[in-house]
């Protein structure tokens, strides 16, 4: 287990973390928005928010923001109105949300990767009246503008060759002191600050409402048990449309007075120099990374760094102690959190492969169970009475969280998403009594005796891969509308020495169909981590007796050709295009040989 936390240290992060967060609910009227000017006033010219290009002092940051308010002002915007964001990281996205979002409306973070009917299923799904998109993503919002409501503005930042209005230009002459509360009443903990845009464990991606109070929680928790100070420096290469990378990893070193590193992605090739030459003492990872991190050749600055902790989720137990190790991090928080959830996990022990515990002080906070779940049907089990059964240790079932009844535990409220029916799907009746209601993860995991959870795998349509959620529904559409394809199943595959599972899709197709017009369709219409890497062509898809496909069973028998009869092709990106998997391929996926 390597050199795990102390008791006494894991005791203090914990306290640390309640101590932050118990003021939020006393102070309804301070939000994040809204401290960034007391934040300003304490900080001054010391660096928020540091890029390639572009650093922002905590007061340039506030003075930006409240350009944004004010531009929000004039444009009529007001209480529970959306504004769309499209654009990649960089400070300024910060800036926009903290602004717009001061004015009680909300602002939707619209994944950058998304194109076509995705683009556009994400951005009706809110309704917004202004579409903010950066330049480089000015083609892919005009391309779905026929697809959206006539009304929608649209603003370019940085720059626009389809015609829409500069929102950078537009407020370079709007003032930047802080907004009085006869020019905007500010936003109570209650409202609605985020859409934050979640897949969930089926179909496409659904908007998940995030209130100023879970924006102040996150930050204020994770700087208490990640104990940040104003020395700090976070290095964030996470998509600041995600919740880790766009509101935990910021919010956290804001409220704290630290700087966070924002990076466009991530470069196993110069991560650690850049990591060395900014200084950076904290690291928002995913497991992918640090996997590619462990994966990757000795670089001679790999322990030339001052990073004093590491911070993130799906670091894998077989990568654990190398990444540790190897490039000598002194400590790492896992942690086990959604968008959507009314809960979270934390391993402060430092326990490999743990996704984290809840301290028996806590537990009355955070009401968690495991459930037995049937696969089958794709719900938690029922007894003779209709009620679920808590899994014994080392037992493997669906995480459920329980919802109050009432608001004296506001953080434990689950907020939903913008469609209705997609709240109520997320919510479990009558579980463990008549009439309770508990929130459902999607993930199956399981607990050991000692009380730590580790994640198992997702349950519904949903993958991961490439960090990213991967709706099975909305890639099985776009492949069944490729010319030949009769019908098409896409599910997620378990690849040795990857995270997650690679995109692999069951096609039963026509005369017509090619390999290659299948490709061209899914690069035009699905970002890159949700293009299958398999392709696997069958005669017809078995289908369980309520008539839905086994995808299941497809995803147990996997990519091995020697397997079925079945012809298999795996897409190779050193050509650009589907090859035969054959046995001599087949070994170098399987050791890690051929890059997915």
């Amino acid at each position: 287990m390597g050199a795990p936390d102390s008791g006494r240290s894991s005791l203090k992060a914990w306290v640390r973390a309640l101590e932050l967060t118990a003021p939020i609910s006393r102070n309804p009227a301070v939000t994040l928005p809204v401290r960034m000017d007391v934040l300003a006033d304490a900080f001054g010219l010391a660096p928020a928010l540091i890029s390639d290009g572009v650093t922002l002092s905590y007061r340039a940051l506030s003075e930006q923001s409240n350009r944004y308010a004010r531009w929000a002002i004039e444009q009529g915007l007001g209480a529970g109105d959306v504004v769309g964001l499209f654009m990649r990281n960089c400070p300024e996205y910060l800036a926009v949300w903290l602004g717009i979002s001061r004015t009680r409306c909300v602002v939707s973070l619209i994944n950058a990767n998304m194109v076509a009917d995705a683009l556009a299923h994400a951005v009706r799904l809110v309704s917004p009246r202004h579409l903010i998109v950066g330049a480089d993503l000015g083609e892919a919002a005009a391309a779905v503008l026929p697809m959206l409501a006539p009304d929608l503005q649209c603003w370019c930042h940085g720059g626009d060759r389809h015609g829409f209005a500069r929102i950078d230009t537009a407020i370079t002459s709007v003032p930047g002191d802080r907004l009085s509360d006869t020019e905007c009443a500010p936003p109570s903990i209650s409202d609605r600050a985020l859409y934050i845009y979640t897949s969930g464990t089926t179909g496409l991606p659904k908007a998940a409402g995030v209130s100023h109070r879970r924006v102040m929680q996150w930050s204020h928790w994770f700087a208490g048990m990640l104990d940040i100070r104003p020395s700090d420096r976070m290095y964030n290469c996470l998509p600041l449309f995600h919740s880790v990378g766009g509101v935990v990893a910021t919010g956290a070193m804001l409220v704290s007075g630290g700087s966070v590193v924002v990076r466009q992605g991530f470069s196993a090739r110069s991560f650690w120099e850049d990591v060395a030459d900014q200084e950076c003492t904290l690291f928002q990872y995913i497991g992918e990374l640090c996997r590619f991190l462990v994966n990757s050749p000795p670089h001679p600055r790999e322990r030339d760094h001052r990073l004093r902790a590491c911070c993130g989720n799906g670091l894998a137990a077989d990568v654990w102690e190398e990444f540790r190790e190897r490039f000598r991090i002194p400590r790492i928080l896992e942690f086990y959190a959604a968008t959507e959830a009314n809960f979270s996990l934390f391993n402060c022990e430092g326990k490999p492969g743990s996704i984290g515990r809840i301290p028996p002080f806590l537990a009355h906070r955070f009401p968690l169970a495991l459930v037995r779940f049937d696969v089958e049907a794709g719900e938690p089990l029922r007894d003779a009475r209709g009620f679920c059964s808590r899994c014994a240790p080392d037992e493997v079932g669906e995480a459920i969280s329980r919802i109050p009844d009432d608001d004296s535990a506001p953080e434990g409220q689950f907020e939903g998403y913008s469609d209705r029916r997609d709240t109520e799907r997320k919510v479990l009746h009558n579980v463990f009594a008549t009439g309770d209601a508990w929130f459902r993860t999607g993930d199956l995991m399981r607990r050991d005796a000692a009380g730590f959870f580790y994640f198992v795998d997702r349950v519904g349509d949903t993958f991961r891969w490439k960090g990213e959620n991967v709706s099975t529904t909305e890639v099985s559409q776009v492949m069944a509308g490729a010319p030949g394809v009769v019908e098409a199943i896409a599910y997620g595959v378990h690849v040795p020495g990857t995270d997650g599972r690679a995109g692999m899709a069951a096609l039963v197709v026509g005369p017509e169909f090619g390999l290659a017009a299948l490709q061209r369709r899914m690069a035009r219409r699905l970002p890159e981590y949700a293009r299958p890497v398999f392709i696997r062509i069958l005669s017809a898809i078995e289908q369980t007796s309520t008539f839905k496909p086994k995808r299941q069973d497809l995803s147990q028998a996997g990519f091995d050709p020697a397997l079925t009869t079945d012809p298999i092709y795996v897409f190779d990106r050193s050509a650009e295009r589907f090859v035969t998997l054959d046995a001599s391929l087949l070994a170098r996926v399987r050791s890690g040989d051929f890059r997915l």
